[in-house]
């Protein structure tokens, strides 16, 4: 018994002696985060492998491929607002310019707002084709609709704010009156916390982490609510008389390429989509060496939990087989090239296996983060192919 007892204490002692070895083998550094990534970022990166990416769909059809990937994504967007059931749409002002009219509207998008808008209307007899416009992040939130629309009848602030925004992101074409002049009804609405939607107490670049904490604890995603609200103004899009429900597209650059990618993936509304300076992989995202990215900004594209599912490319070829343009600047030092090149490469995939190969548009540009009127000629051009 008592030979037992003290060879039982020495197994134990040497466990205990080789756990604190380990420990120490391990280095305590005093402090698990550099650069504000884990010290262990890369072993959790290794550990995502995205089972609902095309390549491991295992034998599932293309439609039940599609349908399990959206009803994931709609998941980790948490709760939907509620739809209106009325947009009570009115026209507050408006302004004949070359071709087409500009008017100022409003209406109710959700049970909990009630949004302004610009929306584009060419000369002639409808319906048109239409395109819905989404606005970029840019940490710039004092505009939002007039960074994608010349603005009017607005105060000598927000006319400056949006010419600045245009020559510094568009070299001073407004995509939305372009898309007007050349026939099509356009409509962009300010995203939630950007310009007539933005806080009482004004600009402030910090508050996007409150912002996005306040929607998790009430079991909503703020990512998740703008992506439903450009499904929504989509829905209110289709209503106007001026346009035909069956030809609309969407358009966005930088965080409004996302929201673009992330609607034509989501809402049968969307025939075609054009997504200007944002794709990636969590890959690259995640990168001490590659990503320049600020954290603050990531938070409007950000759903929990989806990467247990998919990354971005996979969610983007929810929208196969539908036209989709997607450009990148070779100089974009948000979305450096080999992070562009690999999610094009597995988007290109799976419109290839659906005989789709045509329909889909993957450019670099010998550019930066921009979308210049150049690239804005060929959106145009994209959009002439399939929606008129």
């Amino acid at each position: 018994m008592i030979s037992n007892s003290i060879k039982a204490f020495s197994i134990s002692l040497l466990m205990f002696l080789g756990v604190f070895t380990n420990v120490a083998a391990q280095e305590v550094k005093g402090y698990e985060f550099q650069r504000d990534y884990p010290l262990f970022l890369e072993q959790l990166k290794s550990e995502l492998n995205y089972p609902y990416a095309w390549e491991n769909r295992n034998g599932l059809s293309f439609e039940d491929w599609k349908h399990r990937g959206q009803s994931a994504v709609e998941a980790a967007m948490q709760t939907a607002p509620i739809h209106a059931d009325n947009y009570d749409l009115k026209v507050t002002a408006v302004e004949k310019r070359n071709g087409y009219e500009a008017r100022k509207i409003e209406f109710n998008l959700t049970d909990y707002s009630r949004v302004p808008a610009y929306l584009l209307v060419p000369e002639g007899e409808g319906p048109f084709a239409a395109v819905l416009l989404l606005h970029d992040h840019g940490a710039h939130f004092s505009i939002g609709k007039e960074k994608m629309v010349r603005p009017f009848g607005v105060d000598s602030l927000v006319m400056a704010d949006a010419m600045k925004w245009a020559d510094t992101c568009y070299e001073g074409q407004f995509a939305g009156d372009e898309l007007a002049a050349n026939g099509y009804v356009v409509l962009a609405i300010d995203a939630l916390f950007w310009g007539e939607r933005g806080r009482k107490e004004g600009v402030r670049y910090e508050s996007q982490q409150a912002v996005a904490a306040v929607f998790e604890m009430l079991g909503r995603s703020w990512s998740g609510f703008i992506t439903y609200e450009d499904i929504y103004s989509a829905d209110f899009l289709a209503t106007l008389p001026e346009v035909d429900p069956e030809r609309i597209g969407c358009m966005g650059f930088s965080m409004g390429a996302y929201r673009s990618w992330m609607l034509a993936a989501l809402s049968d509304r969307i025939k075609a989509g054009a997504a200007v300076c944002w794709m990636t992989t969590t890959e690259y995202q995640l990168s001490a060496q590659l990503n320049k990215g600020k954290g603050d900004s990531n938070y409007t594209s950000v759903l929990p939990g989806i990467r247990n599912y998919m990354d971005y490319p996979h969610i983007a070829s929810l929208a196969a087989p539908k036209p989709m343009l997607f450009f990148n600047g070779s100089n974009d030092r948000l979305f450096p090239v080999p992070a562009v090149e690999s999610a094009y490469n597995s988007m290109r995939q799976v419109w290839k296996d659906n005989s789709a190969d045509d329909k889909l548009v993957t450019r670099l540009w010998d550019t930066g983060h921009i979308c210049n009127p150049e690239m804005q000629s060929e959106i145009v051009s994209f959009f002439n192919s399939w929606l008129k």
